[in-house]
């Protein structure tokens, strides 16, 4: 919900958005949700990522084309708890290949943001100088979480839900 609050406050409407989903999908809430609530209010979601960690193959691109393509890029965080034992490459390597790093963030569009549900590891999945840069709004969702659980309890301590 915090994610498609955030989504919502840039681009006022989620019929049409494409968002680009990067990192870990196959242990990721985030990218299952995200992907269900985008489809049902006329959004597309594609994943990228190293292709053993994609769950849905028929939504893979490249991670060059997912960041072109995309209005929201969502970086996740890797669980290095889940791929301490078959992860073949150090952080630099992996950022490399699968994160946004600077150049990457260029080939966005210019309306695009980056998002991160957090907690962000810098210079892994995304280059530390971008977590905090103009377009990213990952600082916003974080805030969207309070709001979005305060009126969850309104709601719920109102009889509303």
């Amino acid at each position: 919900l915090l994610d498609l609050l955030t989504i919502y406050q840039e681009f006022k409407t989620f019929e049409g958005i494409k968002v680009a989903v990067i990192g870990d999908i196959v242990h990721s809430r985030v990218a299952n949700s995200i992907k269900e609530a985008m489809q049902i209010l006329g959004g597309e979601v594609c994943f990228s990522g190293p292709k053993e960690w994609i769950s849905d193959s028929s939504l893979y691109k490249d991670i060059d084309e997912a960041v072109a393509w995309a209005d929201a890029v969502m970086m996740l965080r890797i669980q290095h708890e889940r791929h301490a034992a078959t992860m073949n490459m150090g952080k630099e390597e992996y950022l490399k290949r699968y994160g946004l790093t600077k150049k990457r963030a260029e080939l966005m569009q210019k309306h695009a943001i980056i998002m991160h549900p957090a907690p962000v590891n810098r210079d892994v999945e995304i280059a530390d100088s971008l977590v905090e840069a103009p377009k990213a709004r990952i600082v916003a969702q974080m805030q969207n979480g309070v709001f979005v659980r305060m009126a969850i309890i309104e709601a719920i301590l109102n009889g509303k839900a």
